[in-house]
């Protein structure tokens, strides 16, 4: 009988009785889990909820410093994939589970509670104000910030790509004359009558670059566009 099996659920059991009454122990859980419920909603509503904290009082050498970022670093990323960098108050979707276990665990490491959390994630993610795949951060101070949590997809690579003639004014008018020179070029010679071919070429690709150069500002004024290094703070839909 000594080499008989364990079945390790009856053993369980048994331990479980012997430490207590399962109504006592059914109790206790049902404590502890309310009162981290309350704990997790707590959290929930700071991160939906304004707040002008710059400083979280964490404790250095308890922090991954992998996942500390200076503003520039983050400043950098959002200018190239055109995202923003806002209070989380802003964010319309709900947080994962993760992501509230994640600033629990952090709030019983460092003994604080974590306030002035942000946010960085494409600018269709977040409520905005009108003027007329998301990072978790909360502020450690100096402009330094901390990644609490990453979720949802990674971002599309070509995105950089696609996103970087909008970077700045100059990327843009770049990116419209190579538009413009790439027209003007794939223009059939024989419609460019009897005049020199380069002359009109020429004044061809200054006419299209013109009209492109016209409707993008015109575009840009009605529907409150802005290029990525203006608007990766703003809180504004169209500015």
């Amino acid at each position: 009988m000594l080499l008989q099996k364990k079945n390790l659920l009856t053993e369980l059991q048994y331990i479980k009785q012997r430490r207590g009454s399962e109504e006592k122990i059914i109790r206790n859980v049902e404590k502890i889990l309310s009162e981290n419920e309350a704990e997790r909603n707590i959290i929930k509503n700071t991160i939906a909820s304004k707040s002008s904290t710059i400083a979280n009082a964490f404790q250095f050498d308890k922090l991954e410093s992998n996942l500390i970022f200076h503003i520039d670093d983050i400043k950098k990323l959002c200018i190239n994939y055109r995202l923003r960098f806002l209070d989380s108050y802003y964010f319309k979707n709900p947080l994962p589970e993760e992501a509230i276990t994640k600033i629990h665990s952090l709030e019983k490491t460092h003994q604080i509670k974590i306030q002035g959390f942000r946010i960085m994630a494409p600018a269709e993610l977040f409520q905005l104000e009108n003027y007329d795949d998301p990072l978790l951060f909360a502020p450690i101070g100096n402009d330094y910030y901390y990644l609490i949590h990453k979720w949802g997809n990674d971002m599309n690579p070509l995105r950089e790509w696609y996103m970087k003639p909008f970077k700045t004014m100059g990327n843009f008018i770049i990116f419209l004359l190579v538009i413009s020179l790439l027209i003007a070029t794939i223009i059939p010679s024989n419609s460019l009558g009897k005049t020199s071919e380069g002359t009109l070429r020429l004044v061809s690709f200054l006419f299209i670059f013109k009209s492109l150069m016209g409707i993008s500002i015109y575009y840009c004024f009605w529907q409150g566009k802005n290029f990525s290094e203006n608007i990766w703070l703003s809180k504004y839909y169209n500015k």
